[in-house]
């Protein structure tokens, strides 16, 4: 049964983090890193999570719930279990996850509070190799911050064993449930503790996320920061509209042309892929990110937009929730997404953690009814401006102009060639090895080519069994018959070749059977020994081994 929701609406923090309670060897790491003090939904939460209470958390995009759970799953994990040993495959904190992305960046949110409190934190998603993931595990882990299918996986095996998890957390629930996971999430909770403590966040309550609060958590207290679909208050939208595609092509890359960093949405993987090459080629290095690349990709992609190495990062709905990247100040829907809530999650990419950010929708002419309805069902009151790539408000979005980079073999961006080594010309495998080696000794013995077959003993050329060269193929003349090509012929046909067998008859001996064909027997038509380019087939009845035909003298030609 759930609790009257206890709602906090605070805008600015007046508490510091040892003050909510937050150990002082986690509030050193969250210095460390640059957070010092907490955002509203961290001081709205904190009491209630540090005290071990069920806790629904609710806040738009980018309000900082990660930190929100990381801090009290580390604290309170810290001290259940310390001075205790890890338990190979029985992990005692879990965080679910609807994506790689997401999972990546929640664990590198941990993992500095984790190493201050001694744990140990790993993740578990599909698309890599699960053997690192099995190690882990086999190894003791404390905290698991994982996707709902590969964690069934390896529950399955018995890889992972969740009963004496004790505190678990529901990350982006809405999400799951709009990916379809929340099957897979509600036999994974059931494997967990029942008296474990248990955390969820997530922006709505629809599509079934109710249903999980009511089963599992047990009367959780609400903290709700601003609406769960509220617009960020320093983000500012502005709206598009272009005359047509070739006019939308120039804006697209006049904006890409900043020095700041900035994110692109499109609607498709192979647009996101296309634009990101073409915006390469031009000169802005970009990076794709969408679901037809390999984890490994992804990693590195977003490595590189994070990184700064490239500026520009296109991107289709999968990096619209769990990408957070620092000082992105521009969102552009190249392609406007088709709900409200997935442009909120993408305008969520800028703005983020109190900073401020501009969001720029491209609107053709065919758009603008969709679009409208779009931005009124997110709550975004804005004006169309009709522009092109030179109009003043394309140029405020633009900002400083970033220098161009030539592509070039190994450059950043996707649609550059890798490096190519140069070759050595030397392979190193073992056949490759031992000729080398024999070309070697033969440059310092000074002999050159190929090595001899033969071996030189008192001067005269030599084989390998000692006989002098030569001496076997007199052997072999020899030893051949003294009438050269004619020597089967003349034992052939008086059949008295032993290669042949008794039973071939003379050239003038009658047929047994008076030629007719064997019973059982087929026999093929001249026509068809023509058609194969051969000559007519034996009749059937003849003895194996008799070529010619009956009535041929012996010696005469045969005719073809």
């Amino acid at each position: 049964m759930l609790r009257k929701p206890m709602s906090t609406q605070t805008t600015q923090t007046t508490m510091s983090f040892a003050e909510l309670g937050v150990p002082a060897s986690i509030v050193d790491a969250l210095v460390a890193e640059g957070r010092p003090t907490p955002f509203p939904i961290q001081e709205s939460t904190l009491p209630s999570t540090l005290a071990g209470v069920d806790v629904l958390g609710r806040g738009r995009t980018g309000s900082g719930k990660t930190l929100a759970f990381a801090i009290p799953l580390v604290a309170r994990l810290g001290a259940l279990r310390a001075g205790e040993k890890r338990r190979g495959r029985r992990p005692a904190g879990l965080v679910l996850s609807p994506t790689r992305e997401l999972a990546t960046q929640i664990a590198a949110t941990i993992e500095p509070l984790a190493k201050a409190e001694g744990l140990k934190v790993t993740t578990i998603f599909g698309g890599v190799s699960q053997k690192r993931q099995e190690d882990a595990l086999r190894d003791g882990v404390d905290i698991v911050v994982a996707c709902p299918g590969r964690l069934e996986d390896l529950m399955k095996q018995g890889y992972a064993h969740l009963n004496e998890v004790s505190i678990s957390v529901l990350d982006e629930a809405d999400h799951m449930a709009d990916l379809g996971f929340l099957p897979g999430v509600t036999r994974i909770m059931s494997a967990t503790d029942t008296n474990a403590q248990r955390l969820l966040f997530s922006a709505t309550l629809d599509n079934g996320v109710d249903k999980i609060v009511k089963r599992f958590l047990r009367n959780p207290v609400e903290h709700t920061v601003d609406e769960a679909n509220a617009p960020v208050v320093d983000m500012t939208h502005h709206l598009f509209a272009i005359e047509d595609q070739d006019e939308k092509n120039a804006i697209v890359k006049a904006l890409a042309s900043g020095s700041a960093r900035r994110v692109f949405f499109m609607r498709t993987k192979h647009q996101a892929k296309k634009l990101a090459k073409q915006l390469t080629a031009s000169g802005i290095p970009a990076v794709d990110l969408h679901g037809n690349l390999s984890q490994a990709a992804r990693d590195r992609n977003l490595a590189a937009f994070s990184s700064g190495e490239v500026r520009v990062l296109v991107a289709t709905d999968v990096a619209a929730r769990g990408v957070h990247v620092d000082d992105v100040d521009l969102v552009v829907h190249v392609d406007p997404p088709a709900e409200h809530k997935a442009y909120l999650h993408r305008s969520g990419r800028t703005a983020r953690a109190g900073n401020s950010g501009d969001v720029v929708t491209l609107m053709l002419e065919a758009q603008r009814k969709d679009t409208l309805d779009l931005l009124k069902k997110a709550k975004i009151k804005v004006t169309p401006q009709r522009v092109t790539a030179s109009s003043e408000p394309v140029i405020a979005m633009i900002g400083e102009v970033a220098p161009r980079v030539a592509p070039r073999a190994g450059g950043p961006g996707v649609g550059n060639k890798p490096l190519e080594t140069a070759p050595t010309g030397k392979s190193q495998g073992a056949n490759a090895q031992r000729r080398r080696q024999a070309r070697e000794q033969r440059a310092v013995s000074g002999t050159a080519g190929r090595p001899s077959r033969t071996r030189r003993v008192g001067g005269q050329p030599r084989r390998e069994d000692g006989r002098p060269e030569g001496e076997q193929s007199q052997q072999r003349r020899q030893q051949r018959p003294a009438n050269g090509g004619q020597r089967h012929t003349d034992n052939a046909r008086r059949g008295d070749n032993p290669r042949r067998g008794d039973n071939v008859r003379g050239a003038d001996a009658p047929r047994t059977n008076g030629g007719g064909p064997r019973q059982g027997a087929t026999q093929r038509s001249h026509g068809d020994n023509q058609r194969h380019g051969s000559a007519p087939s034996q009749p059937a009845g003849r003895p194996a081994g008799q070529r010619r035909r009956a009535g041929r003298p012996s010696g005469a030609p045969t005719s073809r």
